[in-house]
């Protein structure tokens, strides 16, 4: 069970959000890439408070692809620090664990 991770991601907008959830669908890097339209971040950034909407990028997929992951979420994302912090999935329901899988085995 300790080799499914969710990931969460914060972006500007949601133009460069479609683009990396589908860029890690297609490169089998993330099974599901969830978009939350609209969250309210306020946090500490260069000496100031800042007060600002964003899209929430929910990430499934396998510890075995983080690495590749985090690299193209990287390249792809505007911020100079994105916010890539992932959670071990503890429990889930093993069909859908199998999906995972299969979802990033998948044929080309």
């Amino acid at each position: 069970m300790d080799s499914y991770v969710l990931c969460l991601v914060t972006i500007d907008n949601m133009e460069n959000a479609s683009r990396i959830a589908h860029f890690l669908v297609e490169k089998k890097l993330a099974a599901c890439v969830n978009i939350v339209p609209e969250i309210r971040s306020i946090y500490y950034w260069a000496n100031e408070i800042h007060d600002e909407s964003e899209k929430l990028l929910i990430i499934k997929t396998r510890r075995d692809r983080l690495p590749e992951m985090q690299k193209s979420v990287r390249q792809l994302h505007p911020y100079q620090v994105p916010e890539i912090i992932c959670f071990q999935i503890d429990h889930g329901l093993p069909e859908y664990l199998s999906w995972i899988d299969d979802s990033l085995c998948r044929p080309e």
